[in-house]
């Protein structure tokens, strides 16, 4: 290996001239995405290329860098690659670093040049890592540019930076030199989070989507930014009681409606809502109100627009070569080569990136189903089973372990979610036992059985009964989380409450009902907006949230409710201390599928905290119902979704209730309660009346 230089000497003197030849292009195995025109019959010439004999001044490299990346195991390169503005012997410029293997040639292109590609060339390092990089003095933050690239076919490709820290905003897309520094107060939340963020702690989630939730009331059109967001969403999370809030993609990408999941650049947040400093004063205010942040991070795919990753220095770097790989049919996207050292440390960085400059305190993992098998959305011969003859992606199984060992190496106190939607074994165990590593996963299965059976009409659930209690078989397998997320308001599924059946009052009801169910089943919580007001029509990615209904006492009432659990699920152990444990939950009578109720005791370390959980799925109140209870004393109804403050008619147990020593459901005492129609009441052991969960006026 060459000496370094001299630190005193000019740049300029380290490059010499070397005279290399393109190399060949691969053979293309895809079929989904076009090949360059007459590719092949390009005229091999000999170019001349700058070359770096040693390691530079302004270089950020070092040998030991440059083996981490080779192998795979650099998870902070978003410190080395991208644009960094540096002193270089007195001047102030920008240092610029981009991986691009099969490039003939890289310079750097922007405003302070006048786009000109031959005026500010890069130079390839010696040591064969594939990277460009170089200083360009008097460019400092806030200059718009990209790179241009002269791949080894011949191709002019002008990309933008893949580790940019911000991009213009859409449809504009050149990268910015921008840096992430911020003066953070939030430290009392980060010596403390991991008080909020275990597993045995209450974890309630408002999803969101920051383009939608609420606009400009002067333009409609307008977008607020992360600042003004800040102002009303904190406030609103912290009156609803949720614990944690998560983002939809806030990633820098092109195309709005994708929701932020078809994501170009991957270090910058969306320049749509702002600046890097806006988004972390949004973060920073929420962790002040004691909520925590979970982003949705998409390592499953990347949109093919020119200007982006897809093909990046002209050949398949990024994205798998063999399209049966490498190309989602399902999205129209490329999915990434996990088996590519240097991309899994590309991805592996970025999850720490968000969680170490943005001060994330977890990361929700979209269709992780589409990377672990090799067959997902593909019919017969469209894949190519494993080494050993299976579907599963051990490419991507393999980085899944890696990613998740490498959060929990660095930031302990945070948490990983996988959306997966099928029965893969071990998701949300440790790797070492086997599993994916994950610290909780979707419990997709729960949310499709609950929705299907609150959509039937309450005179026919006794034929379905088996839908609402199967949950429970599997409840214990993972560490799962409950949602009601987006992708259930969307493409004619209609909202939540027009998912309920019945008349007005029956709708609002049975969705009041069905969030007790929800904040009772074992698991964690995720509610998607406008869900907790009972918004009628389905989610527009274009308009705000219907906020106008909460005038009307009915959406006030699903609201309230929300606000009541949210404060229960904290309020009570038996809800949060062992929710992913089997000993949390016992049937009381999960088999009256004539009436349509379920009875079931929910269970903390301590007897004291037992609850004992009702639900009636039909609007027929029952009196003198005799319910088992795990022991003897008083019992009082401290929560009743048929409360008249959440709309609900009303039908109350009002003073609490003594156990006789009547055998019932298998126990030897119980009480005699009335069940409210298409209601969830719940009953605690008691010395004295306990207040309601009221709202404070």
């Amino acid at each position: 290996m060459a000496k370094k230089q001299d630190q005193t000497e000019p740049a300029k003197s380290a490059a010499v001239k070397k005279t290399v030849k393109p190399k060949a292009k691969p053979a293309a195995k895809e079929t989904a995405a076009p090949k360059p025109k007459a590719a092949a019959k390009k005229k091999v010439t000999e170019i001349t290329v700058p070359v770096l004999k040693a390691v530079e001044p302004y270089s950020r490299f070092t040998d030991f860098d440059i083996a981490l990346f080779k192998s795979g195991k650099h998870y902070k390169l978003y410190e080395k690659f991208g644009s960094h503005v540096v002193e270089f012997q007195g001047i102030v410029g920008t240092y610029f670093a981009v991986w691009a293997p099969n490039a003939q040639h890289v310079t750097v292109i922007g405003d302070f040049n006048g786009w000109n590609r031959g005026s500010h060339s890069l130079y390839i390092r010696w040591d064969e890592s594939g990277i460009w990089e170089g200083f360009i003095p008097n460019v400092g933050v806030g200059e718009t540019y990209k790179y241009y690239i002269k791949s080894s076919t011949g191709e002019d490709l002008e990309k933008s930076d893949p580790f940019a820290l911000r991009w213009e905003v859409a449809p504009k897309t050149a990268s910015i030199v921008a840096d992430t520094f911020y003066e953070w107060k939030d430290g009392d939340w980060m010596a403390t989070r991991y008080a909020h963020n275990g597993l045995n702690r209450p974890y309630s989630v408002y999803e969101m989507h920051l383009g939608s939730w609420a606009r400009n009331i002067e333009s409609p059109d307008e977008f607020l930014t992360y600042d003004k967001l800040a102002d009303k969403l904190v406030p609103y999370i912290k009156e609803m009681g949720f614990t944690h809030v998560e983002f939809m993609p806030i990633m820098e990408h092109p195309y709005y409606p994708s929701w932020g999941y078809q994501i170009t650049g991957f270090f910058a947040a969306s320049s749509r809502y702002g600046t890097p400093q806006q988004l972390m004063y949004l973060v920073e205010e929420l962790h002040k109100a004691g909520i925590g942040v979970i982003l949705d991070w998409v390592p499953s795919h990347f949109p093919g627009d020119i200007h982006a990753l897809y093909k990046f220095d002209g050949t398949h770097l990024y994205e798998h070569a063999d399209a049966r790989k490498g190309f989602h049919p399902d999205w129209k996207s490329y999915i990434f080569n996990y088996g590519r050292n240097e991309v899994r440390a590309f991805l592996i960085s970025n999850a720490i990136f968000w969680l170490d400059r943005y001060h994330a305190d977890g990361l929700r993992v979209d269709a992780v189903a589409s990377m672990l098998y090799l067959d997902y959305s593909r019919n017969y011969g469209e894949w190519e089973a494993n080494m050993y003859g299976g579907n599963e992606n051990l490419e991507a199984i393999s980085f899944l372990k890696e990613f998740n060992e490498a959060v929990y190496s660095i930031f302990p106190d945070t948490q990983t979610i996988a959306e997966e939607s099928t029965s893969f074994t071990g998701v949300s165990r440790p790797v070492y036992t086997g599993g994916l590593g994950f610290g909780m996963k979707w419990m997709m299965g729960w949310m499709h059985d609950s929705i299907k059976y609150f959509s039937t009409d309450p005179l026919f659930r006794k034929y379905h009964h088996n839908q609402i209690t199967f949950s429970l078989i599997y409840a214990f397998t993972e560490n799962f989380m409950l949602p009601f997320s987006h992708d259930e308001v969307v493409y004619g599924k209609g909202s939540m409450l027009r998912k309920m059946p019945g008349d007005e009052w029956q709708q609002f009801a049975n969705l009041r009902l069905l969030y007790g169910y929800m904040f009772t089943h074992p698991g964690t919580k995720l509610l998607f907006m406008g869900a907790e007001f009972g918004q009628g029509s389905e989610w527009n990615f274009q308009n705000s949230l219907d906020w106008y209904l909460l005038e009307y006492p009915n959406h006030q009432g699903i609201k309230e409710v929300v606000k009541a659990l949210n404060q229960l699920y904290k309020d009570e152990p038996a809800l949060y201390e062992k929710g992913f444990e089997g000993s949390s939950f016992e049937w009381v009578d999960g088999g009256n599928a004539n009436d349509s109720i379920l009875i079931y005791n929910r269970k903390g370390h301590d007897t004291e905290n037992d609850l004992v959980v009702v639900l009636n799925m039909t609007p027929m109140p029952h009196y003198n119902f005799r319910v088992g209870v795990p022991s003897k004393g008083k019992w009082a109804e401290i929560f009743n979704t048929d409360d008249k403050s959440y709309w609900g008619s009303g039908v109350a147990n009002t003073s609490p209730i003594t156990t006789e020593t009547v055998n019932w459901h298998g126990r030897e005492n119980s009480i005699n309660i009335t069940v409210p129609p298409l209601a969830a009441v719940i009953f605690k052991r008691i010395e004295v009346v306990p207040p309601k969960y009221e709202l404070k006026k």
